[in-house]
């Protein structure tokens, strides 16, 4: 048998109460524990546990938030959504005008469909850009303004004036173009005041300076032509393409507008002559179009009395706009009373003012004499007479067939007057003259419509 004795087994010690209590006083100063495997013996009691979690618990919930505010702070800026900034990028801020004046944004939409269409993009000097060019911006209000603010229209109207600047080039016609004397000399002027550091621009149209009507209205292509030149000469006056500023839609602050003068001195109306209408209404036509809202006021001087119930029946139908710019005066002289003393005494004497006489200083296109007209006549003239001289011998005998034929004339010239008298005093005692109020009216009418 053997000597060994069972050993005996040894059994753990119990953990004493005062080791108990240290452990949980070191568990509970390291708030962290719990953010870590624990490393408390398996021995701890329960109750042990439970109140060293307690505190670990309130002591997380506590740090949460300082450590949430630390790493936003902390955490990189996020950059902003492309998007957003191509959205902002894509939307400028409009100018003002484009707001406040309605139908102007949707026209100048329109705009380079209109230059594109035309091929065209020269307007009274000024060449036609976008809502940020303040020349483009006052050219494209007075469109709209001459539609009373109807988009449809003033594009419409816009469209048709490129069209003829294109076929006419009327800056060439300032430039190059020639005029016969014969025909227009004396019948157009321009003068330019200074009035608050702005031009003051005065066309001047003498009806009563006409020498032989046939010769200055019958070609009315021509006539219209040497019209534009002059209006075209007032135009560049204006200096529109200089513009800093945006004019004023109603149009109470526009510089770029010219005052006209219309005299009838020595006109006669009745029985206006077919050639007169024709170059009339193709004038008023093309400047209805292509040069609206250009006219600040209309002087009607030496007027005979009569025209004065047309002015009157013109508000009828004209809008106000229209005929507060007209001015009918029948004396010229009195026409200087119609501005301030320092504009007065620069208009010309005949017309009531200090200034010189418009054949003297004022401006005008560019005029040529006729000499070929002239030559030509010469010519004519010379071989008439030797062809008389050899012709009459030949035919003496036949003197009493042209006095036959001559007597006819006579009786029938003798009967025009008196067929014409009596007509012309039935119509005047059974319309009160009506012949020359019709007259009148065609007169006034296109006048009416120029100045729109």
């Amino acid at each position: 048998m053997s000597d060994q004795k069972p050993v005996p087994v040894q059994q753990a010690p119990a953990a004493e109460p005062e080791k108990a209590e240290e452990a949980a006083v070191v568990a509970s100063e390291a708030p962290e524990a719990s953010d870590k495997p624990s490393e408390t013996p398996a021995a701890a009691t329960t109750e042990t546990t439970d109140k060293v979690a307690e505190p670990q618990a309130k002591e997380v919930v506590q740090d949460t938030p300082v450590k949430a505010e630390e790493a936003v702070k902390d955490a990189p800026i996020a950059p902003e959504p492309e998007a957003a900034k191509t959205d902002e990028q894509k939307q400028p801020e409009q100018p003002t005008y484009l707001t406040k004046i309605p139908g102007l944004a949707q026209l100048f939409e329109q705009l380079p469909k209109i230059l594109s269409e035309t091929g065209y993009n020269e307007m009274w000097g000024v060449q036609l850009k976008d809502s940020e060019d303040v020349p483009t911006v006052n050219v494209l209000i007075k469109f709209l303004r001459a539609n009373e603010g109807n988009v449809q229209g003033a594009q419409d109207q816009l469209r048709k004036a490129l069209e003829w600047r294109k076929k006419t080039d009327p800056l060439a016609l300032v430039e190059s173009g020639r005029y016969s004397a014969t025909k227009y000399g004396g019948l157009g002027y321009l003068t330019t005041f200074e009035q608050d550091g702005r031009p003051l621009v005065f066309t001047w149209n003498i009806y009563g300076a006409v020498k032989d009507v046939s010769a200055t209205f019958g070609d009315s292509d021509e006539f219209v032509k040497w019209r534009a030149a002059l209006m075209e000469l007032a135009v560049q006056d204006l200096k529109m393409k200089d513009a800093t500023e945006v004019i004023d839609y109603d149009g109470e602050k526009d510089p770029y507008q010219m005052i006209q003068v219309h005299d009838y001195l020595n006109v006669k109306f009745f029985r206006m002559d077919p050639s007169v209408r024709t170059a009339t209404k193709k004038t008023i036509d093309v400047f209805s179009t292509a040069y609206p809202e250009l006219l600040r006021e209309k002087f009607f001087v030496n007027v005979p009395s009569i025209m004065g119930w047309m002015f009157s029946a013109m508000k009828l139908f004209l809008s106000r706009n229209t005929t507060r710019k007209f001015h009918p005066i029948s004396n010229g002289a009195n026409l200087a009373r119609e501005f301030p003393a320092t504009i007065a005494d620069m208009i010309p004497k005949t017309y009531g003012g200090k200034g010189a006489e418009l054949k003297d200083e004022a401006r005008t296109v560019q005029l040529v004499e006729d000499k070929v007209e002239k030559e030509e006549k010469k010519e004519e003239v010379k071989p008439v007479q030797p062809f008389e001289e050899t012709a009459a011998p030949a035919v003496p005998p036949k003197d009493d067939e042209p006095v036959k034929e001559e007597a006819p004339k006579e009786e029938a010239a003798k009967e025009d007057p008196l067929k014409e008298e009596v007509a012309v005093q039935a119509e005047a005692t059974t319309t009160g003259q009506t012949t020359e109020k019709e007259v009148l009216k065609e007169e006034i009418k296109p006048v009416a419509e120029e100045a729109k």
